[in-house]
């Protein structure tokens, strides 16, 4: 059978989308931690970033009504402002992703405990901005 022009033209796009998909990452079934990732989906993504959680939750305005009245770590008021600081904190890191070609935004080092470590970019500085 003799492959036409454009038969050999198709087989080559069809190998380079398929190498293209395999570069897709995945964090495996038993690594996926819910609480260190933000935004995105652990099963398939091209373009990952990370975040300072704990820098951002520290920059919120919630954070810092804690430290300005001294309020005293445990008590109600001081978990309502820290629950207020890490949904403020979850909701600008979710609009980055959706602002920013990132498709999976993680804790700063969780992708660094994969196998091989996966490469992510920073986005922490994309997050405050948005607090100001």
């Amino acid at each position: 059978m003799e492959l036409r022009p454009y038969s050999l033209l198709v087989a080559m796009i069809l190998a380079v989308g398929g190498m293209m998909a395999a570069s897709a990452h995945t964090i495996p079934t038993d690594k996926v931690d819910a609480q260190k990732i933000f935004y995105g989906n652990a099963e398939a993504f091209e373009a990952p970033a990370r975040v300072n959680y704990q820098k951002v939750v520290k920059a919120t305005p919630e954070y810092s009504s804690i430290k300005k009245k001294k309020i005293v770590s445990g008590s109600a008021k001081y978990w309502i402002l820290i629950s207020k600081a890490s949904d403020r904190a979850q909701r600008l890191i979710k609009e980055v992703g959706e602002e920013t070609s990132h498709d999976l935004i993680v804790a700063d080092g969780y992708l660094d405990t994969m196998e091989p470590a996966i490469e992510a970019d920073d986005v922490t500085e994309l997050v405050l901005e948005k607090l100001k």
